[in-house]
């Protein structure tokens, strides 16, 4: 299967009158690299987390980059058994990306739905928020309501969830 690329990206984007812009960067790997050019970027930075749970469940966890997520409380919250991280192979055959470059903007990749999605409040009470743009050498930002309208341009319906309040 072929991935789509930055640029399928930015053209599907434009195809749906989504505004977004994209800031070139060395690469990063962890939340808490790239500081100095995050501060030219205002608004929610997100971290990713791709998840596998006993049940077989693939899970994709687009958080504000400062919550904490409690990772015991995360399975009941959403309904799902034990969670652990999911591979890289699985992880570039669902979303075509690799460690590090982990976004919700994959989700372009992942053509048949296994993929559930789960989105922090916190990310979206921002005006802009960023992901990678399938690669982990650039930022892309759009609005919350253009993260959305991404969303369902690819199928994919977002669980919005107050990550930093699990129980």
């Amino acid at each position: 299967m072929t991935h789509a690329t930055p640029q399928d990206l930015f053209a599907l984007l434009d195809a749906h009158g989504i505004g977004h812009q994209t800031l070139e960067h060395p690469p990063v790997f962890r939340v808490g690299e790239g500081d100095e050019f995050k501060a030219q970027l205002p608004g929610g930075h997100s971290k990713n987390l791709f998840l596998k749970d006993h049940k077989g469940q693939i899970w994709l966890i687009s958080a504000k980059d400062t919550t904490a997520i409690n990772l015991k409380a995360l399975p009941q919250a959403l309904g799902s058994g034990r969670m652990s991280f999911g591979s890289e192979a699985l992880l570039y055959e669902t979303l075509g990306v690799r460690p590090g470059s982990v976004t919700a903007l994959a989700l372009i990749n992942d053509r048949e739905h296994v993929v559930n999605f789960v989105l922090d409040q916190a990310l979206i009470d921002h005006d802009q928020v960023y992901f990678h743009p399938l690669h982990n050498g650039a930022t892309t930002g759009l609005s919350p309501d253009g993260l959305m309208a991404f969303l369902r341009a690819v199928g994919v319906e977002a669980r919005v969830l107050d990550l930093a309040n699990l129980a």
